[in-house]
């Protein structure tokens, strides 16, 4: 019999279960130990000797001698299994994987001596994926998306394998759809194999549309079934609307600065004006060249001719109507008009002096 050892072992990861055999080789009708670390406590763990790599399922393993070990309150087991021949050919592992619980599987190799070795056959069955637990969206805003970057999550989910074949870099499908509206998908791969009866855990990630803001509905499909789905809330980009504000305010107050300082330049200036302190003159030394301009702008407008005002009218004179039997000196009304001094043209009556 070979020397006892840990041989190999499975690769160990953070908070992952463990295992390993005490004989990379063995003979048939020996034993080899397993020992386990890092499950369960309180779970019940299968062993099983199988060829092919277990491809296939169960049916390429020696199941009558299968054993079933306990896991200590410590997290570890350790159990002899019997060296059988697999009903397939080799490559041969023991496939260890929990009954209860967090339903973990390694794949430990082990060649068996005497046993017929062969290449694999080509993976035939179907596959079938389902989701299984640890659906969740990861990930935080930045101050960017504040001011309407692209928000961007990582979709995680646990999903196995229920068919008889494995599965080699899955194509799955994420859709994102905001309210009502129907999904927009886009196909990801995943780099990876899910052997049959298997789980892995997988990340894919997501982002939206600058500026994006309200509901969304983050999906994930495998060939045409939705796997799962998953709310998204996405906070309004208030960074946005503070800039514009911001801009609003801004753009005129500069435009305003730079008309005042071109009107400033190209005004014309006087010598005092230039002397008594250029730009920054007093009110005194502005005031002649204000009235200068004022009259050299009333020189260039147009003459408009004075406005006649009408001149008021004469009172109309009242004129008396003489009767036809009255002579105009006797009318009534009318007094008489005083005599006359004598001309030299007419002299006086005969008779009067």
């Amino acid at each position: 019999m070979l020397a006892a050892g840990p041989a190999w072992a499975a690769p160990a990861a953070e908070g992952k279960p463990t295992a390993d055999l005490s004989l990379k080789e063995a003979a048939k009708g020996t034993e080899v130990t397993v020992t386990g670390r890092g499950w369960p406590a309180g779970t019940v763990v299968m062993l099983l000797l199988c060829g092919q790599n277990m491809i296939g399922g169960t049916n390429s393993c020696a199941n009558d001698a299968g054993q079933a070990a306990s896991v200590g309150a410590d997290g570890g087991f350790r159990k002899a299994l019997a060296v059988v021949a697999p009903p397939k050919p080799c490559p041969c592992v023991v496939n260890v994987t929990s009954v209860n619980g967090d339903q973990s599987t390694l794949a430990l190799p082990l060649k068996i001596t005497d046993h017929p070795v062969a290449e694999l056959p080509t993976e035939s069955g179907q596959a079938r994926l389902a989701v299984l637990t640890g659906v969740q969206l990861k990930g935080d805003d930045g101050v960017l998306t504040w001011f309407g970057a692209p928000p961007s999550r990582k979709f995680t989910v646990t999903v196995g394998n229920l068919g008889s074949a494995p599965v080699k870099d899955p194509v799955f499908q994420i859709g994102t759809a905001h309210g009502v509206f129907a999904p927009l998908w886009e196909e990801q791969q995943w780099k990876g194999t899910i052997a049959a009866g298997q789980k892995a855990r997988i990340e894919l990630p997501v982002a939206l549309s600058a500026g994006a803001h309200g509901d969304y509905t983050v999906s994930l499909k495998y060939g045409d079934k939705v796997l799962a789905a998953q709310p998204w809330g996405v906070g309004r980009p208030y960074g946005v609307l503070l800039f514009w504000g911001l801009l609003c305010v801004v753009i005129p107050a500069a435009v305003f600065r730079t008309g005042m300082a071109v009107v400033d330049r190209i005004r014309p200036r006087t010598d005092a004006g230039a002397a008594g302190g250029g730009r920054h003159r007093g009110v005194a030394a502005r005031l002649p060249e204000a009235a200068a301009a004022a009259a050299a702008v009333t020189a260039r407008l147009p003459r408009i001719p004075a406005i006649r005002r009408p001149e008021p009218a004469e009172p109309p004179q009242t004129t008396t109507a003489v009767l036809p039997w009255f002579t105009p000196d006797s009318a009534p009304g009318t007094a008489p008009a005083p005599p006359s001094a004598p001309s030299e043209d007419h002299p006086t009556t005969k008779g009067h002096p």
